[in-house]
């Protein structure tokens, strides 16, 4: 059934839903927001590497 996983349309679907539920405007403060989240989450994950007793 899902042998190929997921194939361009797939992803193009899901950008177009996207789209619609967030809409052109709020698209750049999402991914903003986002990438701000992300960073966040890399170092945190980066101290707590260094954190951890060896």
């Amino acid at each position: 059934m899902l042998r190929n996983g997921l194939e361009p349309w797939h992803l193009l679907i899901v950008a177009i839903v996207v789209l619609v539920l967030f809409g052109s405007k709020k698209l750049p403060d999402t991914a903003r927001a986002l990438g701000k989240s992300m960073r966040i989450l890399k170092s945190e994950a980066k101290a707590m590497k260094e954190d951890a007793p060896q």
